[in-house]
């Protein structure tokens, strides 16, 4: 079986809706996963733009320990919605929690690369304040599959 992540909000390659655009909604998106091999003990999402303008991406959101039999979030679960015990971490916002799309003006579109990992642990050791970095190296050691959809936001003006 393929691990697959999708949302009602957005296809795989589509715009994202004005509800997860920070200035607009900023309301973290509907996700569901399927497929997540044997052993998955939990669940981490993360919502990155390699286009900022940075030299090193965007964190928007990064969310672990989420309970292995949970496969979807719903629209909105950041923060107050999502399982007990999942952690939120520092975006490039400076805050926890998730932050929409929010291209500088005139930079163009930028890709929101919405990914779900099969983690091979109940826990991994992250706090509200560990950057998207600290997440990715934990992430790093125990991963055992990763799916991912992209939205697109952002005009060429």
């Amino acid at each position: 079986m393929t691990f697959t992540l999708t949302s009602t909000g957005f296809a795989d390659g589509g715009t994202l809706p004005d509800a997860q655009v920070h200035a607009k909604g900023n309301r973290s998106p509907q996700l569901s996963w399927s497929g997540a091999p044997e052993g998955t003990k939990s669940f981490a999402v993360t919502c990155f733009d390699p286009d900022a303008p940075t030299g090193s991406g965007f964190w928007h959101w990064t969310v672990a320990n989420i309970p292995a039999d949970v496969t979807a979030l719903a629209e909105g679960a950041s923060p107050a919605g999502l399982p007990a015990g999942a952690v939120e971490g520092r975006t490039d916002f400076g805050e926890p929690g998730f932050g929409g799309a929010a291209p500088p003006a005139g930079h163009g579109p930028h890709r929101y690369i919405f990914t779900v990992f099969a983690v091979d642990t109940d826990r991994l050791e992250v706090t509200p304040e560990n950057s998207g970095a600290v997440f990715g190296f934990n992430l790093h050691f125990h991963t055992l599959a990763k799916a991912s959809i992209t939205g697109v936001y952002g005009n060429r003006g």
